[in-house]
């Protein structure tokens, strides 16, 4: 195996407070609210308006992703990233720092974090502790919009750390890739339902027209999982503090679980959110090029064949 140095995945928040203090904000470093929530819970945007590290700018994952798609949080093209951060004041020499509001501590940071590293750019990392820690330990927060000078940000897809429906369906028979499924037991079992997801569904319809054409409409979603993956439930990877674990015992949960880091891997979740996790802590553990299912159970639910999919839930009869 050939080692690469990789690129610090996660900054402390007493770093990123000393970076703010020092003037360090700017073209060469930018951070993001990339903060979401479920419909009729929280309210992202409201929240980063009335609180935020301060320079921090809002990136709304509804806003970036591919409002065609019928399926909840594709990527969207390069061009579309491209000009969406490009706005935020980010450019390919940006160190961009990502953080969210989730109690847990981390929830869309890593699939933003992601989300930058398959667009072709490596210097981003994730805020470890989030902004429930920023905040506990007592940094600066502000109200005040930011402002940045918009930048020219080149996108350029890296395909080997993203799946698409084809090949994970490809890879039921050639099993050349393991895969990992970061949600929860109950959901990876069938035996709970899946939070929101008609709703969710619905509302995402409500953003994507073309979405009915495409004979989605109406369709919920049970849960369950695709045939041959190991469920590693995502909150493993955090403390009850709401930081990453370590290298040592992340390589423990992934070995626990017998997946051979040394060996090709893809992640999946619900809707490619969660399964960032499982690439940020294969990152940290030195594997770099663990690919996301970017549809997930939400594509896959709707499109797989029903012998592909295992549930032990009454609903699902594959």
């Amino acid at each position: 195996m050939v080692h690469q140095v990789l690129y610090r995945a996660l900054v402390s928040t007493k770093w990123l407070a000393e970076s703010i203090r020092t003037g360090k904000l700017g073209p060469g470093l930018r951070v993001l609210d990339a903060s979401w929530y479920s419909p009729g819970t929280r309210e992202a945007r409201k929240e980063y308006l009335e609180r935020h590290v301060p320079g921090a700018s809002f990136f709304d994952i509804e806003e970036c992703r591919d409002t065609a798609s019928p399926y909840e949080m594709m990527l969207p093209s390069e061009a579309g990233f491209a000009e969406y951060v490009g706005r935020l004041g980010i450019s390919n020499h940006t160190h961009v720092v990502v953080y969210d509001g989730e109690h847990l501590g981390s929830f869309y940071a890593p699939r933003v974090w992601w989300m930058f590293r398959v667009f072709g750019h490596r210097t981003v990392s994730v805020l470890n502790g989030g902004f429930r820690n920023w905040l506990k330990e007592g940094h600066p927060v502000t109200s005040e919009p930011s402002r940045p000078e918009p930048a020219v940000f080149k996108a350029t897809l890296d395909r080997s750390l993203l799946k698409t429906y084809e090949q994970v369906l490809e890879n039921l028979e050639s099993k050349r890739f393991q895969l990992v499924d970061s949600r929860s037991q109950g959901r990876f079992l069938g035996t709970e339902p899946e939070p929101d997801a008609v709703e969710r569904f619905l509302y995402s319809l409500f953003w994507t027209p073309t979405a009915a054409l495409q004979g989605e409409a109406g369709r919920g979603l049970d849960s369950g999982h695709i045939r041959g993956a190991v469920n590693m439930p995502f909150m493993d990877f955090l403390t009850e503090d709401g930081f990453e674990k370590g290298p040592e015992e992340l390589r423990a949960l992934f070995q626990t679980k017998k997946v051979d880091l040394s060996q090709p891997l893809i992640a999946t979740c619900r809707k490619g959110v969660t399964a960032c996790h499982v690439a940020l802590a294969a990152y940290l553990c030195g594997k770099p090029d663990v690919a996301v299912y970017d549809g997930s159970w939400s594509e896959w639910f709707r499109r797989a064949p029903p012998e592909s999919r295992v549930s032990q839930g009454k609903s699902e009869k594959a």
